[in-house]
Order: C-alpha cells, then structure tokens, then sequence
C-alpha cells in the first residue's frame, strides 16, 4: 500500500474532478503528483424528446452521485481509508446546449444538447449579425431561436447556463462559469476576457428583443479564469454530491469548465500553436491560435482556452456512434456463433483489420450521421453505407472506409484552417478511437497529414484535465501560468508516442473524401426520403 497516497488523501492534498461526456460521466481522484489514484463511472444515453435531445435532471443527479460513490469505494478499498474531504473540485461536461432557469430556480424547459440542431435560423442570423460565427450548438443560438420561434418560456428566463455550469451553481450557489466553457454560449472579448458587450448591444437591436424583460449580460454566468477560485462547496450541495453525509463542505471549487478546455488540458494543449483532437462521440480539434482568423467561416468556432486565448475550433456531431454500432452487430454475431469474444479484443481486431484495405477503402462510402452534421450542412441524422458493383466489399475496406468516414467532416474544417495559414507544432489525439494502439493515430495522421502524438496520460480524458484544473487552482505558485505548470509539473518527460503521417494513407484518405463530398446529396436525400 502507497502511504505518501495515503497521507495525500488524510491532509486534503488530492484534487477531484468530475466530468459529464455524452456516454459516461466520470470522476476522478488525483495525488499531490498530479496522478490518477481512484476513479468512478456511470454510463448514460442522451434521449430524444419531442425531436430534441436532451437528459433528465434526475438522471444528472443519479450519476453524479454514483461515479462519486464508486469512487469512494475505490479509495476505501485500496486505501483503507473513508473519504470525508479533498483539497479541491472541478466540474466539467459536454460544452454548449441550453439551460434556462426561472427565478425560483426552476428548468423551464428540458435541458437542449449540443447535439441539436434545430437553430440554423438563428444561426444564420446572428453570425451575419456579429461578423463573427455562431454555431447551432451554442447557447445563443438556442435562445435566439426559441425567441424566433415565440416560445412561452423565454420571457421567463433568469438564468442561462451550461450542463458544467448548473452543477456548478447548485453545489456552490454560485452562477460562474470557466471563460472556455462560457467561450461557446457567447463571443468573448479576448481583450478583457468576458463577454463581448458590442455584441451584446447587437444582440439587443434585433426587433423581436424589442419586449424582453431582461438583458442578456444579467442572466450569463459571471466568468472566471483558471487559476481563480469559484467557490466552495455548499453544505447542501455537500449533501447533494454524497447523499451518505460523509463529504464535508467548505471545498474550494474551481470555475466548471467544458470537455473542449478539459482535453486541451489533459493533452497539454494550452499553448499557442498546439492543438489536440478528441475523438469519441463527436470529434473536434481545438487549435490555438497566435492571431485572429481573416475571415468568418461557418465552419470554424472560435473558442478560447481555460485561460481565455483564441482558439479555432473545428467541431462535429458525428465520430464513433456508427462505428459503435457495427461493432455491437459484429459482437451480436460471435455471440450467436458461440464464440467469446471481449469487448477490447473485438475492437482491436477489427480496427486492426484497417490497416489491410486498401488506401482509399476500396471505393466504399459511409456517413456515421447518427444525429445532424453542421459542417456539411445535414440537418438530422441518418447513418449511411453505400457501395457500387465496382467497390471492392471486405470486412478489411469496410472498416477502413468507417475510420475514415468518422473524420471526414473534421478534414473540412481542417483544410479551411490550412488555407488560413494557421501554424500548428504538435497534434495530440484523444478518446476512444484511440484505444486500440497506432490504429486510430494512424488514420488521423493521414487526415491531419501531419504527425499525431498520443501520451499515456491522455486515456484519462477530461475528468483528469478539470482534476488538473482544480489542482492548479489550489497549487499554481505567483506568476505560474496555466502552460507552465502542466508543461513543469504535470507532464514532464512524458513526450507520448508520435506517428507521422504515410503519404500512401494520406493519398487514400484524400480520394476518399472527393468520395465524401460528392456523396453528401446522397444524405440528403435519405434525410428527405427515409423517415
């Protein structure tokens, strides 16, 4: 048994971070070495209500209360010791989506995802309104459109949030928000780090604002940069956490982050000129920038860092759901073959097999469009795999073309930050397509067409990076920048392994994605058509 670990725990030197991604919500302990010692999960689907996806409350709460008490099972197991108390707290989750809140505190209606995309008209307006890009997933977007669209709730509203952010305020009772989070409800003057009051004024002009009761600057969370403290755990909201009691209030907590800022910290991407790439559900790569775009593209988000620098952001709805589900059809099969076959070694074998097709995929086609893609302009979801009499169909093409597909709206937005002459020195891939060693690395490197560097420590994901988060806060020393202390204290000599990209793939990933293109009309119409 570990006793600097123990005694980490017994004088409150650790730092817990709990993040909600769109499958699992995770928590995770780390030591005074910044390391992983514990960890807890529960796994979760989003639902689709009156063709909005959305979760529950209760089921926000049942999970968060169950990773945390599988973690203090996990602690008490290996540790022999009864958790009461940690030296800090993060909270962080999918970014984006819409939370509005009456003043008694009440949801007035059910939680929107980042998934939806129902806001194209409101998309549309804003972004030729600011000169400056608003994606459907923001939560500006949402509440214009349900402005737009004279829903009863919206003059109503007190109180606008994110997922991060309402956890946030019901354990601390404070309505804060990490500048990265709050980066994707509305633009951030990257100047004074807080929302950008021009556009604001803006937002104000438009005539269907004309009769609403409040002002947008009133009912935004106040923002907060990492490093500082947001508050601290509440004794109800103690309580609300661990339901045993056991967990004592009066934890520092830091400002609640969203899963893009979290995994730039986890990959050890928050400088200038890095970026990274998650890879799960959806997909997205966050670049950081040294300047401001020239231009406004519908497709690049501008975000910022958990310390409020410009970040170009090239995010899409769609990644692995689809390869997911033909896997489950491939374990349905060996199952019913009587054969046993675990779930790691299923995925490895198959995603193995890609490495065999043929560079392009063999003239296969595949849309893992499980929900609407806003790059490519598809507005609902429709997983799609097309073949001709010319396509040579093997299980080895079939996966390849699936690998490829889960990164084809992402190398759109990626060649549009290439013809913007942005610099980019170090990739670092992250998330579940990941797992299977080289594979996943090696088709991103011929997307990317650059080298792709994945570290041990990126398994850890973002519940680790609000962790590290919650660590700095309590830990920086005057004057340590967020980049330091990770790049000093937190990685170290763990330079990752490094795959540079193979000019065979990266010539087949292109003729595969002329292929992609063209075939967007294609999802079209099974958008129309196939209900």
């Amino acid at each position: 048994m570990d006793n600097k670990i123990i005694v980490d725990i017994q004088e409150n030197r650790t730092s817990l971070g709990i993040e909600f991604g769109s499958t699992r919500i995770k928590a995770v302990l780390i030591d005074s070495s910044y390391v992983p010692i514990a960890s807890g999960s529960f796994e979760w689907e989003n639902q689709l209500n009156a063709g909005l996806w959305t979760y529950s409350l209760d089921l926000i709460w049942k999970g968060l209360q169950e990773s945390y008490q599988e973690l203090v099972r996990e602690v008490n197991q290996k540790y022999g010791v009864i958790l009461t108390s940690v030296g800090s707290i993060g909270f962080s989750a999918m970014m984006h989506g819409y939370m509005a809140f009456d003043k008694a505190g009440e949801l007035l209606v059910p939680f929107r995802t980042w998934r939806n995309s129902n806001t194209s008209q409101a998309e549309e307006k804003l972004t030729e309104l600011f000169q400056y890009n608003i994606p459907q997933r923001w939560s500006i977007a949402h509440l214009y459109q349900a402005i737009l669209d004279n829903e009863e709730h919206v003059n109503n509203i007190d109180y606008l949030t994110t997922l991060a952010g309402y956890i946030h305020w019901k354990l601390t009772g404070k309505k804060a928000l990490g500048v990265g989070d709050a980066s994707g409800m509305f633009p951030i003057d990257i100047e004074t780090k807080s929302y950008d009051q021009e556009k604001i004024n803006q937002f104000h002009s438009l005539d269907e604002l004309e009769s609403i009761p409040w002002n947008l600057a009133e009912i935004l969370p106040q923002i907060f940069l990492a490093g500082e403290e947001a508050g601290v755990l509440s004794e109800k909201g103690a309580k609300r956490l661990d339901p045993t009691g056991q967990l004592q209030a009066g934890i520092p907590i830091c400002p609640p982050e969203g899963d893009a800022g979290t995994g730039m910290v986890a990959t050890n991407s928050v400088k200038q000129r890095t970026g990274n790439v998650s890879a799960g559900t959806s997909a997205f790569a966050m670049i950081v920038l040294e300047e401001e775009m020239r231009e406004v593209h519908p497709e690049i988000d501008l975000v910022t860092t958990p310390i409020g620098d410009l970040v170009a952001m090239v995010h899409t709805n769609n990644c692995t759901s689809d390869i997911n589900a033909w896997v489950n059809l491939f374990r349905e099969f060996s199952e019913a073959a009587g054969l046993k076959i675990n779930s790691d070694e299923l995925f490895a074998t198959l995603f193995n097999k890609a490495l065999e097709g043929d560079p392009d995929g063999g003239k296969l086609l595949s849309y893992g469009y499980y929900s609407g893609e806003n790059i490519t302009r598809i507005e609902e979801g429709r997983p799609l795999f097309v073949r001709s009499p010319e396509s040579t169909f093997s299980l080895a093409n079939f996966m390849r073309t699936h690998l490829f597909s889960a990164f084809g709206a992402m190398k759109i937005g990626m060649d549009i930050l290439k013809n913007e002459a942005v610099a980019i020195d170090k990739i670092v891939g992250h998330g579940g397509i990941f797992k299977t060693a080289e594979v996943g690395q090696k088709i991103l490197a011929a997307v990317m067409d650059a080298p792709v560097t994945v570290m041990e420590t990126a398994g850890e994901g973002g519940a680790w990076g609000i962790a590290l988060l919650a660590a700095y806060m309590r830990q920086k020393e005057e004057n340590e920048s967020l980049g330091q202390f990770l790049e000093e204290k937190v990685f170290g000599d763990d330079v990752g392994i490094t795959i540079s990209p193979d000019k065979t793939d990266v010539d087949g990933f292109n003729q595969f994605m002329v292929r992609y293109q063209a075939g967007l009309e294609i999802e079209q119409a099974a958008v129309r058509h196939f209900n």
